[in-house]
């Protein structure tokens, strides 16, 4: 069954849905329906395993800078 949602969305943003429905041959409803279902396969695919649970926020407030790592990583693989 098929419900009407209403959505206030940026003029450009709106402009550009309707560029690539267009495109797509699909309606914005459709592209707005498929996004959605991409989401929940995704989320429904990842799977949290006991291991990862306990790790979970050990690095919180760590002060670890995601730049830095990223230079460490490529000075030791590049």
């Amino acid at each position: 069954m098929n419900t009407k949602l209403i959505l206030w969305l940026d003029e450009k943003l709106i402009a550009s849905a309707k560029r690539h429905s267009a495109a797509s041959g699909r309606s914005v409803s459709q592209l707005v329906a498929d996004f959605f279902s991409l989401l929940e396969a995704q989320s429904a695919d990842v799977e949290v395993t006991p291991r990862l649970r306990a790790l979970r926020g050990v690095l919180a407030g760590s002060g670890l800078d995601e730049g830095e790592y990223i230079r460490q990583l490529e000075d030791k693989h590049l």
